[in-house]
């Protein structure tokens, strides 16, 4: 099992470097930051941007993956994205984690769009393929209904290979999208009032990501990444319930999970203490 931890943009870097390093020296495997214009979980609190958020944080880390989660088409065209990306790439050394998802309503209506869940697909179907294309060959023509490119030029790119999509899915298409375009999948679960209800729902939708990458073929080595504080528990609560969550993610086949670094109240309240206790027993 690999483990991942997420920082929330919240801080100014002077006091977020900090966190980040320690990611590293904690152990950690990979480290992630939300993308969203503003996230509905803390909608007053400081916000600041995932990507130059990553950059700075290549800078203060050497080993662990840092990856985004997640960035979606809500307000990234995947011609810019895929700049972002190869600079991304560059700045890390090749330790850039592409999280991506169809993106929720807040970012999207604060830009004045009102989408349905299915025209979000339709638009993440066509951003994945157009991404897909952009990272793999230069000189990208498209024109579709929601994005266009003109002889988009992409060096230095090719990076497709070494750039690990990771697709956030519950419902069964965005699943299959996961299961055509990515290196992995990221689920926060259905909902359920407690932990066995949660991860009864989780079971469901990994039966049905094994159904999506039959069809595919693609099963070898497809990496499975679980949102641990999705649940209606805080992963971190104590380093006995972080261990009996990885321990039934394992048991559902996940290769990866991710938790959040503690914050003194509101969504992930805890106690730092309990995350350097967790951290003691990783690797």
């Amino acid at each position: 099992m690999r483990h991942g931890l997420t920082i929330l943009p919240e801080h100014p870097w002077r006091e977020a470097a900090p966190m980040w390093r320690a990611a590293e020296d904690l152990g950690f495997d990979h480290a992630w930051t939300y993308d969203h214009l503003v996230w509905s979980g803390l909608p007053d609190q400081t916000w600041f941007a995932a990507v130059p958020t990553l950059a700075a944080a290549a800078t203060v880390t050497e080993r662990i993956g840092l990856g985004t989660f997640v960035s979606s088409p809500n307000y990234r065209h995947p011609y810019t994205y895929a700049r972002d990306i190869l600079t991304l790439h560059d700045l890390t050394e090749g330790r850039f984690i592409c999280g991506v998802g169809t993106g929720g309503t807040l970012d999207s209506g604060i830009l004045g769009e009102t989408l349905t869940v299915r025209e979000r697909v339709d638009r993440f179907a066509e951003y994945l393929a157009v991404l897909d294309r952009l990272l793999r060959a230069d000189h990208v023509d498209h024109s579709g209904p929601w994005f266009t490119t003109v002889d988009a030029r992409t060096l230095p790119g090719p990076v497709r290979s070494s750039v690990p999509l990771v697709v956030a899915a519950n419902g069964p298409r965005a699943l299959r999208l996961a299961a055509a375009y990515g290196e992995g999948w990221v689920t926060t679960g259905t909902g359920g009032d407690d932990l066995d209800a949660w991860f009864q729902g989780v079971a469901a939708l990994t039966a049905r990501l094994d159904d999506a990458l039959a069809a595919t073929g693609r099963a070898e080595g497809f990496a499975r990444y679980l949102s641990l504080d999705a649940s209606p528990r805080f992963a971190l609560e104590s380093a006995d319930l972080y261990a009996e969550m990885v321990g039934r993610a394992g048991e559902l086949g996940f290769t990866d999970v991710i938790t959040h670094w503690p914050r003194p109240d509101g969504p992930y309240a805890g106690d730092v203490r309990v995350l350097e206790t967790v951290a003691a027993t990783l690797g």
